[in-house]
């Protein structure tokens, strides 16, 4: 992502985090976490950029040593960077990066996300969500349709400017993948869930949501109740690239301000 690029040791000198009450070793780990996969997946930290050493940086965010190799081991498992004897620890290409890790997602959307970040995710929902609404259509229980139904409800209740309607916003969709009854496709509910909950808080910063969002939601449930799997997949179609036209004027506008 276009930043500033650091020298070859890159150092979060100067960041203090706060200090370790008792028994919150976990939440610290994530703080710490957050803070520098923030960092590289922005692009304050480079690729091939070195972090300063576990003392060092332990001491610059004020954290213990042990939270500190913690929060290393967690970008570790999630691709972002490598320690090696001799060397330390490096930031990895973009490449061995799980961008579809729910976390990374997070870290994505912590600051301006890029631009072609954004179309990616929106091209892998555009292939894989209108799939697995015509599957839903045709293999959705009675089970299914009442949690979309509630999801819907919750939506109009709550609407998408608040967190419980985009927890239901998270719902219908993981509604919808259970419904298509795939397991592998399945795998994909937390990343596609991420995806969708980023991109709708995101593109509500700055402004309102331009349009209402639910009726291309209802539009989708209405299909997949009755067992229309070529309408399905087309309400869904359009849903993402409603979707994705909202998200690309806000992240116009935020570039204006």
């Amino acid at each position: 992502m276009g930043t500033r690029r650091p020298s070859s040791d890159s150092s979060p000198a100067g960041a203090r985090l706060p200090q370790e009450p008792r028994g919150s070793g976990r939440r610290l780990r994530g703080a710490v976490a957050h803070y520098l996969g923030s960092a590289i997946v922005s692009g304050q930290i480079a690729p091939g950029a070195r972090l300063t050493g576990e003392v060092a940086n332990s001491e610059a965010l004020n954290v213990s040593r042990s939270a500190y190799r913690e929060a290393i081991q967690v970008l570790t498992a999630k691709g972002l960077v490598a320690s090696k004897p001799k060397d330390g620890t490096r930031v990895l290409p973009r490449s061995n990066w799980n961008l579809l890790d729910p976390m990374v997602l997070a870290w994505a959307f912590t600051g301006e996300p890029d631009v072609g970040f954004v179309r990616d995710l929106f091209e892998l929902r555009a292939v894989v969500e209108p799939a697995l609404a015509r599957m839903a259509a045709e293999r959705r229980e009675r089970t299914d349709l009442k949690a979309m139904e509630s999801a819907l409800a919750d939506m109009r209740r709550y609407t998408l400017a608040t967190e419980e309607g985009r927890a239901a916003d998270r719902a219908f969709h993981i509604a919808l993948l259970q419904a298509a009854n795939n397991e592998v496709m399945m795998s994909l509910a937390a990343s596609i869930g991420a995806a969708i909950s980023w991109t709708t808080q995101f593109k509500q910063r700055a402004r309102a949501l331009p349009r209402d969002p639910i009726p291309d939601h209802v539009n989708v449930y209405e299909a997949i109740a009755a067992g229309d799997g070529e309408a399905a997949a087309q309400a869904m179609q359009t849903l993402v690239d409603l979707a994705h036209e909202d998200t690309r004027a806000a992240m116009d506008s935020s570039a204006r301000a």
